[in-house]
């Protein structure tokens, strides 16, 4: 699949993460939690329970020249679930370490509808990033890898999953891949192995939404459907 294919399907990437995320992301760019942690020294006896075990709250990272940073939990996976649904001899701490070496955007307004009006979701705040589908897959398109599931997830009989998830964007193209993932035509994840450091290049828009009340003068009730443009501002 080229990045004119993925971007004609899905012109607009949509990330979420905390809200208070906005200036470092546009420094440093969009890093996954691995990265992240390096970047902000967290020494090595600390990592294991963030990198290889589910995070049943979010991690606040502090540094005297980078300031803070905020790993999202991981509450939607359960390891014993993982061990469950895991292929080729994977153990649930190897899943979770694959995961937090890549960032993750939703190809769609609907999963990121879900994400956001998720019953885990409800009361908080979030920033939801726009981005243009083909400048960043033009640019990364060597890292780009496809997910027919939501790989974060092992709610509600989980999918299996592999060392065949993730599917470079450039192996097939989108009648292969589709038949390869048993007739499923839906690509439920966007990934980017390593980050996207220019991030701010590819950035439309940007907005924080969520909370149960009002988040940047805008109303927003967590519990139906989102549509991002109508919560979205230029970045300036």
């Amino acid at each position: 699949m080229t990045p004119e294919d993925l971007a004609a399907k899905h012109p607009r990437l949509y990330h979420v993460a905390d809200p208070g995320a906005l200036p470092g992301i546009l420094r440093h760019g969009l890093l996954p939690t691995s990265a992240l942690l390096s970047l902000f020294e967290v020494p090595a006896a600390d990592r294991e329970a963030i990198e290889r075990r589910r995070r049943p709250a979010s991690v606040r990272l502090r540094h005297p020249v980078h300031g803070t940073a905020v790993i999202t939990d991981n509450l939607p996976l359960s390891e014993a679930a993982l061990e469950a649904c895991l292929d080729d001899g994977l153990a649930p701490a190897d899943w979770l370490a694959l995961l937090n070496g890549r960032v993750f955007f939703w190809p769609d307004e609907e999963g990121l509808g879900r994400l956001l009006g998720a019953r885990l979701n409800r009361g908080r705040q979030r920033l939801v990033l726009v981005l243009d589908t083909l400048g960043l897959a033009r640019r990364h398109q060597r890292r780009v890898e496809l997910a027919a599931i939501n790989t974060g997830s092992t709610i509600r009989r989980p999918a299996r999953r592999g060392l065949s998830t993730f599917t470079p964007l450039l192996l097939h193209d989108h009648e292969v891949w589709r038949r390869l993932r048993g007739g499923l035509d839906r690509i439920r994840e966007v990934t980017v192995v390593g980050g996207v450091a220019d991030v701010a290049e590819h950035l439309v828009e940007h907005r924080v939404v969520g909370g149960g009340g009002v988040a940047d003068g805008v109303g927003f009730e967590p519990t139906v459907g989102v549509n991002p443009r109508r919560f979205s501002r230029p970045v300036p």
